[in-house]
């Protein structure tokens, strides 16, 4: 698992908590923040995948 791939999650697993908490509260700030990380760790995770594969390939 590339680096890329963890923080992706976490971020993931970040904007969910703040969307889930923005949510709760009503503050439809936080609940857009948490979207957006929600969405830049899906694509950080992709790209650690991308680079996974991309070393697996160059090793063979």
């Amino acid at each position: 698992m590339h680096k890329d791939e963890a923080k992706g999650v976490g971020n993931q697993i970040k904007g969910a908590v703040k969307e889930a908490a923005g949510r709760v509260t009503g503050n439809e700030r936080l609940e857009a923040e948490g979207r957006a990380d929600k969405a830049a760790g899906k694509v950080q995770q992709k790209s650690g995948e991308f680079k996974d594969k991309a070393r697996d390939a160059l090793k063979h």
